[in-house]
Order: structure tokens, then sequence, then C-alpha cells
């Protein structure tokens, strides 16, 4: 029997649901710049795909790395943390 090997997890905010089963992630990260050493802040977008259609704009969600199911969607919902308010 094989292993699978591990799969990358990300948590972000649903900042896009108006297509039919997927949602557009985005992820923002703090990195230092390398010359002045200020913060700045990184965003990283993911489509990832939303089997039941139940994720709203502002929702937290964890998606986690599957077969590209599209040209540009590899990730799926795995949980919704929070609710937008």
């Amino acid at each position: 029997m094989t292993t699978r090997s591990l799969r990358k997890e990300r948590i972000g905010i649903v900042s896009s649901d108006k297509m039919e089963k997927s949602v557009v992630v985005s992820e923002v990260k703090k990195v230092k710049h390398p010359v002045y050493g200020k913060f700045v802040l990184k965003t990283k977008k993911y489509v990832a795909h939303d089997e039941k259609n139940d994720c709203n704009e502002g929702d937290t969600v964890r998606i986690m790395e599957t077969r590209p199911m599209s040209k540009t969607k590899k990730w799926r919902i795995i949980e919704i943390i929070e609710r937008a308010k």
C-alpha cells in the first residue's frame, strides 16, 4: 500500500464567489523587505473548488492542494473556519 505525500494547506479569506462551485481565496502574508527591513503585505490568490456552493464573500476558509480540476483550479475547500459578519 502506498502512502500519499503531505498536501499543502492554506488559510485565507474568500474574495470572490461569483462562479459556480468555485471561489477565489486570498492569502495575505507579512514579509520583511530584504534591503529596507520594512514589513510589506503580500497577497496570493487561489481558485478553489467549493462543491456545495456554501462559501460567501468574506468567509475565512481552509483550503487543501488537490489534483488539477481546471486550468486554474488546483485547490479545494476543506472547512469554513469563520463566516462573514
